[in-house]
């Protein structure tokens, strides 16, 4: 069971103690409704939060709209949501590192800390994995949760409670940067200037990377991607058949080489530009997972030796993270681009904004 509780919970009435509290829960496609969710109870080492700002992702918006994310089926009524932060409000018995009135950023992945990836530090990989809105286990998009306290991350007095929401997004960019081992020396390009390579943007800079090209077939979102940061923005084209034209003007875009590329996207098109782009010994860092299988021009690269490496979720990047904003290093602020209220004329206006795209960047409930 994850720690928000079962699906089961739909029940009409009261927590056991205190106020009831209320949830977004996601029952059939495109069909979000607030309902009672009842919280399991409080262990030695949890914490009660009271949820002050949660960010639609685009896995979310997968769950809306079909039910489903990759191989992550939704089957029961479900509550959604995972990009949070809030308010301590209970501890348990045990919590020493937050106290209540704490304002704390979520991790939202409980894994087993038995298994060897636990015991091996790369606990995104557990097959155990209990994570806040992806099936079975319940999400954040809820008045109150009950959490681990080890992943709860208190925020600076200088962070707000959005820009703490934000982290897990931004934890994407910092992991993936760090498998990429991203540095001052190194040329990134981005393929995809969507939520999640915007993000990454902003970690390859704080990183040091002197020099960060985008790439979309999206002119406004290419403009943001410009209006953040992005030392050049390239406009593509779906068709497969530009992929040697493209790459060409990409080259010349970075001047000096592309040391890494992050493929935001994960389509054939734009690892195969990846691919083609980067330099003899360079990287390739595979985010997006738009397809499940590709045929991409392996070969050719590895007799560059062009690495490809994956990432899946995150690991260890809330106090990065959170440095990161505290210092002025990343603003994540003018990311966030729409919000709303937690009702339910709201939260379905907020889900279909954020389905449609367009200058819609991160959207974001404050409650």
């Amino acid at each position: 069971m994850g720690k928000g509780g079962n699906s089961e919970d739909v029940v009409a009435g009261k927590e056991e103690v205190g106020e009831e509290n209320m949830a977004a829960w996601l029952l059939g496609i495109k069909t979000l409704k607030i309902q009672p969710f009842i919280l399991p109870p409080l262990g030695p080492h949890d914490v009660k939060v009271r949820i002050k700002a949660v960010g639609i992702c685009g896995s979310d918006v997968h769950h809306f709209n079909t039910m489903r994310c990759a191989n992550f089926i939704v089957k029961k009524p479900m509550v959604i949501g995972h990009e949070c932060a809030g308010i301590i409000e209970e501890v348990g018995s045990e919590v020493k590192n937050v106290g209540v009135g704490d304002r704390v950023a979520l991790e939202p992945g409980i894994s087993c800390n038995r298994c060897n990836l636990c015991k091996n530090g790369q606990y995104n990989l557990c097959r155990e994995m209990k994570f806040f809105g992806s099936p079975p286990t319940n999400g954040s998009l809820a008045n109150q949760v009950v959490h681990p306290s080890n992943l709860c991350f208190k925020l600076p007095d200088n962070v707000s409670l959005e820009e703490g929401a934000m982290c897990e997004p931004l934890s994407v960019g910092i992991h993936a940067c760090r498998r990429a081992q991203v540095n001052p020396e190194t040329n990134v390009l981005i393929m995809g200037s969507g939520p999640i390579g915007l993000v990454t943007m902003l970690a390859a800079r704080a990183f040091g990377a002197p020099r960060i090209v985008l790439v979309d077939v999206d002119d406004q979102r290419l403009a943001i991607a410009k209006e953040l940061g992005a030392d050049d923005v390239i406009r593509v084209s779906t068709n497969i058949q530009d992929i040697d034209e493209e790459v060409a003007k990409l080259q010349t875009a970075m001047v000096s080489g592309v040391d890494v590329s992050f493929d935001c996207v994960g389509l054939n098109k734009t690892m195969a530009t990846a691919l083609n782009a980067t330099r003899a010994g360079g990287k390739v860092c595979l985010v997006g997972l738009a397809q499940s299988e590709m045929t991409v021009p392996l070969t050719p690269a590895a007799a560059r030796e062009v690495d490809i490496v994956g990432i899946f979720r995150y690991r260890n990047t809330w106090p990065l993270c959170l440095e990161f904003l505290r210092s002025g290093k990343i603003d994540v602020k003018p990311l966030i681009t729409h919000r709303f209220s937690f009702s339910q004329k709201d939260i379905d206006e907020a889900f279909e904004t954020s389905a449609r795209g367009g200058n819609a960047i991160k959207v974001m409930f404050n409650l």
